[in-house]
């Protein structure tokens, strides 16, 4: 079994540290993905991080995982609300997916309420802050490693 994990965020996550820091921190994109990778090496995995934020080129990189990952840690942002095609793409794959989010979606405005991720996703983890990501790859670490037993 692999141990690469990809990290994919989703739209505008790249604004991270400057976009409504009220509600997600002034932390950098640039700084999750330095702890995540180094999370990963605590759990023994190879985490690649990748932000899009057109909605095919996140198609395009969750396919592409079924080819080099043993599972996906996704941000998908407001296309979780949204995306038909992100939640086909993730009910079709053959690895595992945990839906990660910043902020407590169920906590914000009413559109935000429902995900079209979340029921094609081992599970969801939200409003942790950055640490929603590392818990998805503990998660995603335990599934994995668990199998049958995990559920």
């Amino acid at each position: 079994m692999t141990n690469k994990v990809l990290v994919l965020h989703g739209a505008n996550l790249n604004l991270l540290g400057q976009r409504e820091p009220n509600i997600y921190g002034r932390i950098t994109l640039e700084e999750i993905n330095q702890r995540l990778v180094k999370k990963g090496l605590t759990l023994a995995l190879d985490v690649q991080c990748k932000q899009f934020n057109l909605e095919g080129e996140l198609v395009n990189a969750l396919q592409d995982a079924q080819n080099w990952a043993m599972g996906v840690v996704i941000n998908p942002g407001g296309y979780s609300h949204t995306s038909v095609v992100i939640r086909d793409c993730i009910a079709a794959m053959t690895i595992p997916v945990v839906e990660v989010h910043i902020s407590n979606p169920m906590a914000r405005e009413e559109f935000r309420h429902i995900s079209l991720i979340s029921p094609v996703c081992i599970g969801t983890i939200a409003g942790f802050g950055w640490n929603s990501y590392a818990l998805g790859l503990e998660a995603l670490t335990q599934y994995k490693q668990k199998g049958d037993e995990y559920i």
